[in-house]
């Protein structure tokens, strides 16, 4: 049904879509949690509009008139945002303040200010104030101090689990009985039992440490304990795995096929450590864990022998890869890199831009406050940290 369509399209935007769509099917290092959201049909689409109509040039001086009255309290004459939180317009890509301003202007984007100053201006007042900021230079380079403030994902993760070695191991895979190994362990499970931790519904008080992380400090731990590869273990002195394995039936349902999930916010019971399991599954079984799911009702003798099957297996990590900050500028610079101004579609130009609008940007995107068909999804275990770790590396470097 597009073929007639997209061969109508000029070379070079055929170019572009080709280029698009290569990036979202590549191989994607970071997994399923950072993937490009979009499909064929809407890139044509969005391809196709482009050839329409051609686009009038910006009146430039007129542009800066509307800028210097309208503009300059927040974004300068210079195009430099005047406080933090306040974008960076100096250079940035013509077509996509365009459609920035006409989103305030419909009120697809929410912004009290912009909503009522852009109701006032006509299409072309947009496209000239657009067009003038385009044409300014690009601001001056990072500092030395930023570049040094770049959030690296998985090292931060690595960082802060110099706390956690005592009682879990540098890798996550425990080897004190009853404690349990964080290697390879799902993330959003690993944050949903933090959370627990912290409103007293799992009780330790070796585990009152966790009240000093931020959200990213979570995060950060679990993306490195979802990247560690989980330990083999031999078979527990008490419970037998063979008769532990048709018990562990009704278990497979959530926690995956030999206890190896492949739910982020479901455990792997895989290469646990037997005696944490099976004070975990008493603990169910008992209430004094609360689960709507988790209503055991197997004997001691059986949650030995169910812990002693899980215990045996071989599980693998949640995150098959390390996520830094280089990994995450690669990514990103599919759409976001050189030669942005070029393409066919509204991207932004986002190095150089100012941190706490690219952290406020990208959350409207998360909480579905803006829509992009192109943008990331960040909505999954890692968002705090994802949004937190590209403003830093691309506030970080110079404008262009």
């Amino acid at each position: 049904m597009f073929k007639g369509h997209y061969r109508s399209l000029s070379d070079e935007t055929r170019m572009t879509c080709s280029t698009i769509i290569r990036s979202c099917f590549s191989p994607r290092p970071l997994k399923k949690y950072y993937a490009m959201a979009v499909v064929l049909p809407l890139v044509l689409i969005g391809c196709g509009d482009e050839e329409k109509a051609a686009v009038p040039k910006a009146d430039i001086g007129a542009g800066k008139s509307l800028a210097e009255s309208q503009c300059a309290g927040c974004h300068g004459v210079d195009g430099k945002g005047a406080a933090p939180g306040i974008p960076n317009m100096a250079a940035q890509v013509e077509r996509y303040l365009v459609e920035s301003l006409l989103a305030y202007k419909a009120g697809k984007r929410t912004h009290a200010a912009l909503r009522d100053m852009t109701a006032q201006l006509s299409d072309s007042d947009i496209r000239n104030v657009a067009g003038y900021y385009t044409g300014l230079a690009p601001l001056t380079a990072a500092t030395a101090k930023e570049m040094k403030e770049i959030l690296s994902p998985y090292e931060k993760g690595k960082a802060a689990a110099v706390a956690c070695v005592e009682c879990h191991s540098e890798d996550g895979n425990s080897k004190i009985a009853g404690t349990p190994s964080l290697a390879g362990q799902q993330p959003l499970y690993f944050a949903a039992a933090v959370r627990a931790y912290l409103a007293g519904a799992r009780s330790k008080a070796s585990m009152e440490m966790l009240r000093k992380l931020t959200t990213v400090d979570v995060q950060s731990l679990a993306l490195f304990y979802a990247s560690q590869a989980p330990a083999q273990r031999a078979a527990p002195k008490d419970g037998n795995p063979a008769v532990g394995e048709p018990l562990s039936a009704r278990c497979g349902g959530c926690h995956g096929a030999q206890g190896v999930s492949t739910d982020s916010a479901t455990p792997s019971l895989a290469g646990q450590d037997a005696k944490y399991l099976v004070n975990a599954i008493k603990a169910y079984r008992d209430r004094s864990r609360q689960h709507s799911v988790m209503l055991d009702t197997n004997s001691d003798e059986e949650i030995k022998n169910i812990a002693a099957f899980y215990a045996v297996q071989e599980s693998k990590a949640a995150e098959g890869e390390e996520m830094t900050a280089q990994a995450l500028g690669e990514k990103c610079d599919r759409c976001h890199g050189p030669g942005v101004e070029n393409s066919a579609m509204a991207i932004p130009k986002i190095s150089g831009q100012d941190k706490a609008y690219l952290i406020k940007a990208m959350r409207a995107y998360h909480d579905g406050k803006r829509g992009s068909s192109l943008m990331h999804n960040m909505s999954l275990p890692y968002s705090e940290l994802l949004i937190e770790s590209v403003a830093s590396l691309y506030a970080a470097q110079p404008a262009r």
